[in-house]
């Protein structure tokens, strides 16, 4: 089980202090959705409006690259 979940509204990682998600939870997702790219880019993508509602200060490119641009 992981330590690096979200710490809201900052967005933080609970297991490293960094932007969620963190270079970690990258690797743990990317195992755990091995065969599921879709449901993985669905997930991130629910996290990502959530995270814009928190993060509202944040320009939309970078939360875009932060949640999702890393998946392809």
């Amino acid at each position: 089980m992981t330590t690096h979940h979200p710490i809201k509204p900052a967005w933080t990682c609970g297991g490293c202090a960094g932007e969620w998600p963190c270079q970690t939870r990258r690797r743990e997702l990317r195992a755990e959705y091995d065969r599921a790219p879709v449901s993985l880019a669905l997930y991130l993508a629910a996290q990502l409006v959530d995270a814009a509602q928190d993060l509202a200060h944040v320009p939309a490119g970078h939360l875009h690259h932060r949640f999702l641009g890393w998946t392809r």
